[in-house]
């Protein structure tokens, strides 16, 4: 090994130029990234036939959530009234240039599964899984929403139509041995991830027990959650057996 000697000479000059040479470039490469991201996120794109702009289908967020109110009132032994009111903050940084304006609004539908356990006599565990469907949107320098009150009325029945067809449907059966515990139930499929008759994406029921949405991807089966990885790759094995 050469003493620090030795390096003191003709050698370090090369060396510091080296080191900081890759840096450089790094961060270029990072601008320029980040530009792209910025540009292909107002960009048309299509989907099955349909044009849109925004994030891209497969891509995701994830949200951090403030400490929000939740209200319900009972109205039958089984419907409750929810409202709920929050402010959610990005988990990170948005990408410069990226999304919409300051300003801007959009209405949302959600349909999801909400799980609760009771841990004592003023706390629950809680997890909400399920979709959400926009009905419509305002712009920050616009006045009125993309859709009327009708029109978002007659894409909901639409929803509900698609999602009452999937639900009538029989789902895919599922029975799987994992850790010497026997598993049965269903894989219902989500209707708008069918692709040449496979579906990237099914709601997952087994033992009477709802675990949430398993997603076909390019990286393997994955569902969110707090899930052991192996046993998703399991329920995603028995879904592959059955579309084969």
């Amino acid at each position: 090994m050469e003493t620090k000697t030795s390096t003191v000479t003709k050698k370090p000059a090369k060396k510091k130029e080296s080191k900081t040479a890759a840096p450089l470039k790094k961060s270029v490469k990072e601008k320029e990234a980040k530009k792209d991201l910025s540009k292909t996120y107002n960009e048309f794109k299509e989907f099955e036939g349909h044009q849109y702009t925004g994030m891209r289908v497969g891509r995701s967020h994830k949200w951090n959530y403030d400490q929000g109110e939740w209200k319900e009132t009972k109205i039958t032994p089984d419907l409750w009234e929810i409202s709920y009111a929050v402010t959610k903050r990005r988990a990170g940084k948005a990408p410069e240039g990226s999304g919409v304006p300051v300003g801007t609004e959009y209405h949302w539908y959600i349909l999801a599964h909400q799980n609760v356990r009771k841990l004592n006599a003023n706390d629950y565990t809680t997890s909400l899984t399920g979709l959400k469907y926009k009905l419509a949107h305002k712009r920050a320098d616009k006045d009125k929403w993309s859709a009327t009150a009708k029109t978002q009325r007659k894409r909901l029945v639409k929803l509900m139509q698609e999602l009452i067809a999937q639900l009538e449907k029989e789902p895919v059966p599922l029975e799987i041995e994992y850790n010497g515990e026997v598993y049965n139930g269903d894989a219902v499929p989500v209707s708008q991830t069918c692709h040449d008759g496979v579906f990237d994406e099914l709601d997952i029921t087994l033992n009477d027990q709802h675990l949430g949405i398993i997603k076909c991807t390019k990286g393997g089966w994955k569902m969110d959650g707090d899930h052991d990885q192996k046993f998703i790759d399991a329920i995603g094995e028995e879904i592959f057996y059955w579309y084969e």
